[in-house]
């Protein structure tokens, strides 16, 4: 008998028969998927959709058979669901009945199905095998070689892995699809709920807590008959015991979320369950070296790790991601919430936490190491991407108790990246956190890590305008290095000393303290980029007094230093002092390039203080070469940034003083409506639009903005602002 998907129910267009099911609500979302796994069934004669439970495999691979039966020429759609069958041997049993045959012979049961399907052009979907996948494997195999016009699509956690297999691993919703299905399902509960202003962002933010899964999101939008979308979401740290009650006619596995994900759980291997609890410790992305360190031993070998995640992988617990040639591994919030479960209940809990956080604390030393390198780009997009794992390590450091002084370490380690790469804001947390606690004993290694902390929270509160409680914390750091004979620390506490009079105008004061900082760094052996901008802030020091030809001296020095080192982020700040001597000298041409040489290092670090300070400086060149409306919009831009950066130009009258020679000059050309409306027009572009427009770039594609009434004095400049059509802020500091 022939089963057909009732016209309300089923896709547009013509659907071959069989036996999908009906689909009693609507579908909701991945156009684009179904579209590309037609074409990869045109492809191939057998595809595989794999994912995570609960990511809706089965829903989809229905409804893409449907789809796809018609425009391939299928006779017919055949569907066997085998999350029920639990023998090998009974598969090809299963099959039979879902294609409807019978035989009275004594026949093996699958020549009886070769001998079927051999001349028929049929779509078999095969549903969840993963707990059969040799038998599978092996009865699909057979049947693609004796039936020359047999599609298979499978659907499973993994693949079937054998040969002509076309795998298609399928992602959760996008975040708006998610909440496209929430509010389908709501309303089927509740008539006439819609999703609206009044509970958008909490619907929306239930269903990324949720990883977007289906599953989660259907299960969620069900307890509207007792919560409110708010209420919802402050109930979902317990989502496991709350995403119950699912509809009686759906598997049991599909009852609850923790059965969904509980049922790939049980398909596990020892092993496999055990790395699956023990990966949960991660945050975010893990490379395989992590995981064969933090996960290996009591049961489980450092060489047995590859060969288990790979198994997860297969089992689509564990998603593989690669970029730029790089591999790394991630687990959905879901799946990693239900490993650390069973995590905490073998007890395992703080021991496998302490060795993730003792891999990261290694990986930030050696990066803190290798930023004084060739490798500096390179750490700082480490970094970046293992930044959820080393907020993980921090995270415990500062609540388990013992552990104070790791944190202290941590967060001081990671110096370079919280003012090189553009997270001042972050870095102060968690700096301000770690000081805030008392180390375990005031000497020794434990002491020297809390100073550290100091010296790092007092330069990251002064690169924010924030002088007093950087002057509290470089002086507690000072008074206890001296009290435990650190003189590296001693000299770190001077040095900041030195530059927050720097940038409170203090400039002899400046001079002597950076002077004494590099002089102790010396008797020490200390070199590294942090000493290096000691010495550029020496030559901004001597450069504010009037000796520039000292300044350059000086910054020359650091650029051989930083050549032999490979150094590129304290260079880009030696570039600004000396492309601010070029343009006294008056060569334009020389100060524009070391500029943008600034820019470029700067955009790669994500540093915004460096390039906030090089459109400032931008903008004097420019209005010196005559393009007062560029060098005004300039200054926009840069006003947009700075209040992601800090006080804008520290409150410094001599930083500033560049500023308001660029802007009088600029004004006088301009007049002030004119000066003004470039100013504006700057102020809407966005921090990486502004950076592209200082390189000079898409200068063609420019739109103009109508300029203010024009004065007696018209301006010389040829290019006009741009007019972006952005008002989000340039990116954020932390």
């Amino acid at each position: 008998m022939r089963r057909e998907l009732r016209p309300a129910d089923r896709p547009e267009g013509p659907t071959p028969p069989g036996n999908l099911p009906f689909e009693l609500n609507r579908f909701v979302g991945r156009a684009d998927e179904l579209a590309e796994l037609t074409r990869a069934l045109e492809a191939a004669r057998l595809v595989t959709v794999t994912g995570a439970g609960g990511v809706g495999k089965s829903r989809f691979a229905a409804r893409a058979a449907a789809l796809a039966a018609g425009h391939l020429g299928c006779e017919a759609v055949r569907r066997v669901d085998l999350a029920a069958v639990r023998e090998p041997k009974l598969v090809e049993y299963a099959l039979a009945t879902a294609l409807e045959l019978t035989d009275h012979t004594s026949r093996p049961q699958r020549e009886v199905l070769l001998d079927h399907l051999g001349q028929r052009q049929l779509l078999l979907v095969i549903d969840g095998f993963e707990h059969l996948v040799d038998a599978c494997a092996s009865l699909v195999t057979e049947l693609l070689g004796a039936a020359p016009d047999l599609r298979v699509l499978a659907v499973g956690r993994r693949p079937l892995s054998v040969e002509g297999e076309q795998i298609f691993p399928l992602a959760p919703l996008g975040t708006a699809d998610a909440a496209d299905l929430f509010a389908d399902r709501a309303a089927a509960l509740l008539p006439g709920f819609a999703l609206d202003d009044g509970n958008r962002t909490d619907v929306v933010e239930v269903c990324e807590r949720l990883d977007c899964l289906p599953l989660a999101v259907e299960l969620a939008a069900g307890r509207l008959r007792a919560l409110s979308p708010a209420d919802l979401l402050g109930r979902l740290d317990d989502r496991f015991r709350l995403l119950t009650g699912g509809t009686h006619g759906a598997l049991p596995r599909h009852q609850t979320l923790r059965t969904a994900i509980g049922w790939s759980h049980e398909l596990c291997s020892a092993q496999e369950r055990l790395l699956w609890a023990r990966l949960s410790v991660f945050s975010g992305q893990f490379d395989l070296d992590a995981a064969e360190y933090i996960c290996s031993g009591d049961g489980l070998h450092a060489d047995a790790v590859l060969d288990v995640l790979s198994e997860l992988i297969a089992q689509s617990v564990v998603i593989r991601e690669e970029a730029d040639s790089v591999v790394r591994y991630r687990m959905l919030d879901t799946v990693r919430a239900y490993g650390a479960d069973w995590l905490e209940v073998s007890g395992d809990t703080a021991r496998m936490r302490r060795r993730h956080r003792d891999w990261y604390m290694g990986l930030a030393t050696w990066c803190e190491l290798d930023w004084f390198s060739p490798r500096q780009a390179q750490v700082a997009a480490q970094i970046r991407t293992e930044l959820p794992n080393l907020r993980a390590a921090l995270e415990f450091c500062l609540t388990e108790p013992g552990e104070t002084h790791l944190g202290q370490y941590l967060a001081g380690t990671l110096w370079f990246y919280w003012a090189g790469c553009g997270h001042l804001s972050e870095g102060r947390l968690w700096l301000e956190r770690s000081v805030e606690l008392d180390a375990e004993t005031e000497d020794g290694d434990y002491a020297r890590s809390r100073l550290k902390a100091l010296w790092v929270l007092g330069y990251v509160a002064i690169l924010q305008g924030d002088t007093v409680p950087a002057l509290a914390a470089l002086q507690e750091c000072r008074d206890e290095a001296d009290r435990i004979g650190d003189a590296t620390a001693v000299a770190y506490a001077v040095h900041r000393r030195g530059c927050l009079a720097l940038v409170t105008d203090d400039l002899p004061r400046a001079e002597e303290l950076l002077r004494t900082a590099l002089a102790g760094y010396r008797e020490t052996g200390e070199l590294n980029s942090s000493v290096l901008m000691g010495q550029v802030e020496l030559a901004m020091a001597v450069a504010f007094q009037g000796d520039l030809a000292a300044a350059v001296e000086l910054c020359e020095d650091v650029r051989l230093v930083c050549e032999d080192h490979g150094e590129r982020w304290t260079l880009a700040y030696a570039l600004y002092v000396l492309a601010y001597a070029e343009w006294t000298k008056g060569d334009l041409v020389r100060a524009r390039q070391l500029l943008r040489e600034c820019l470029v290092i700067g955009d790669t670090f994500h540093d915004l203080l460096g390039t906030v300070l090089t459109i400032e400086l931008l903008a004097l060149v420019t209005v010196t070469e005559g393009d007062a409306g560029e060098a005004a919009l300039l200054q926009g831009a840069a006003g947009r940034i700075w209040p992601s950066v800090g006080l804008p130009l520290f409150g410094s009258a001599h930083y500033n003083a560049p500023h308001e020679r660029c802007a009088s000059d600029a004004r006088a050309i301009l007049g002030d409506a004119r000066f003004e409306s470039f100013v504006a027009a700057g102020a809407r572009l966005e921090a990486g639009e502004a950076v592209q427009r200082a390189l000079g770039r898409d200068t063609a594609s420019r739109p103009a903005v109508v300029p203010g009434p024009r004065t007696a004095h018209p301006a010389p400049e040829t290019r006009e602002p741009a007019a972006s059509p952005t008002v989000q802020g340039g990116e954020t500091t932390g």
